[in-house]
């Protein structure tokens, strides 16, 4: 019996630890996506953010976050203080559990690390190419050490969230709705790029400038999501879990699948084009949208899904410029409007949920988040400045932040 047991956690530890390899993957198909969507003079400082705020993530999370999210009371609100890492499980843990307790706890921990970078990596693209390097790196401390984690144990860690009902399979709310109400208010706070919003209320398109790049960033996201949300499952050693696996993958990549098809076909219907930015953002909002919940529905249900997320991103990305709320990217609507969406999506598919808990999952994340961010910011932005000068703006921050450029040979550069 042993023996089995810990054949079962051997097999559970590995692929926890791969799909959470899978997942930091991802941090490069962020990288890539933001620069291949910024212009090129601010390519290498957004390059340097995102190596960076993993670093960041990584640090912080381990000394504190990781402490806070999964080391409190269950059912409650306050999340215990603490440091470092708990013990790792022994065998005699393990066998006295019977295998409940089927894998690493440091393997859970890297699963978990992961997931915090990718809320920040999320903030990244929002405030591109007008923020100060040293503000947003001060930022991505307070978000990932503290921001972060108590919301996570607020559903993840067994918090009040959870205790009230709210599911959130693999982070639509917990992940990507954060991130993205971070990233909200911080752009409130910092205004939109030079030149974007005319005096008429014309809004003027700021190309990036490599979309071979962005292309390549958004396949690896998509090939790193199938980490992100089959590696929510937890554990692949019985035949019921590898299916439920193998559900979660099929489900994750039809989801994607659909929102590129949804977007490109408002896109062509609607600015009589097939907008490539579109079609990239429709695939991570098909993405995002399952996430919540990526194994209870069918494949063609998840194929809607996204599809329904798709549709949604590019209306969403057309009303936020309308609002003037400047995104380079598109994260807070592919992250926070279609994260909504698929929180909301859930008891359409799962019994377990209810709208209303869903409701009050959403609410509470977004409230958490955008009032503690809105501080954090607003602090910074009192002590050291959020913005650069307008002269560095016009010049690009990749020379006055980093002291180099992406595309030196390039002549025009800057322009």
């Amino acid at each position: 019996m042993n023996d089995l047991i810990e054949v079962k956690y051997a097999l559970d530890t590995f692929y926890f630890l791969m799909t959470g390899a899978l997942v930091l993957w991802m941090a490069a198909g962020f990288s890539m996506l933001e620069a291949g969507l910024v212009r090129a003079k601010n390519t290498t400082e957004i390059l340097t953010k995102n190596i960076a705020l993993f670093a960041i993530a990584c640090t912080m999370y381990l000394l504190v976050g990781y402490h806070l999210m999964y080391s409190s009371d269950s059912g409650g609100f306050l999340p215990n203080l603490g440091f470092l890492l708990g013990a790792e499980n022994t065998p005699d843990d393990v066998f006295a559990s019977g295998g409940e307790v089927y894998y690493s706890a440091r393997s859970d921990f890297f699963f978990q690390v992961v997931f915090v970078a990718t809320a920040m990596s999320i903030v990244s693209g929002a405030v591109a190419e007008r923020m100060k390097l040293w503000a947003f790196l001060l930022f991505a401390v307070v978000l990932t050490g503290f921001i972060y984690p108590v919301q996570g144990y607020w559903k993840w860690g067994g918090g009040f969230l959870d205790a009230a009902g709210f599911q959130d399979f693999a982070g639509s709310g917990v992940v990507h709705l954060c991130g993205a109400t971070a990233a909200l208010a911080g752009v409130l706070l910092l205004g939109a790029r030079k030149g974007k919003y005319g005096k008429n209320g014309q809004i003027n398109a700021i190309p990036g400038a490599n979309l071979p790049l962005a292309t390549l960033g958004t396949f690896i996201l998509w090939l790193g999501w199938l980490g992100f949300n089959g590696g929510s499952e937890l554990k692949i050693s019985d035949i019921g879990e590898a299916n439920a696996v193998a559900q979660v993958f099929v489900n994750t990549n039809a989801a994607a699948a659909g929102g590129v098809i949804g977007a490109l076909i408002l896109a062509r219907l609607w600015f009589r084009k097939a907008d490539l930015t579109m079609a990239l953002n429709g695939a991570l909002a098909g993405l995002v949208a399952i996430t919540a919940e990526p194994l209870t529905p069918t494949a063609l249900g998840a194929t809607l899904i996204g599809l329904t997320g798709g549709l949604i991103v590019v209306f969403a990305i057309v009303a936020l410029d309308k609002l003037k709320v400047d995104d380079p990217v598109g994260a807070i609507s592919v992250h926070g409007v279609v994260g909504i969406w698929g929180l909301l999506a859930v008891p359409l598919t799962n019994e377990a949920a209810t709208f209303g808990a869903q409701l009050l999952g959403i609410a509470v994340i977004f409230g958490w988040t955008f009032i503690a961010s809105l501080v954090v910011w607003f602090i910074i932005k009192a002590v050291m400045g959020l913005r650069v000068s307008e002269e560095e703006e016009y010049e690009g921050v990749d020379i006055t932040e980093c002291g180099m450029e992406a595309y030196p040979e390039f002549i025009g550069s800057k322009k």
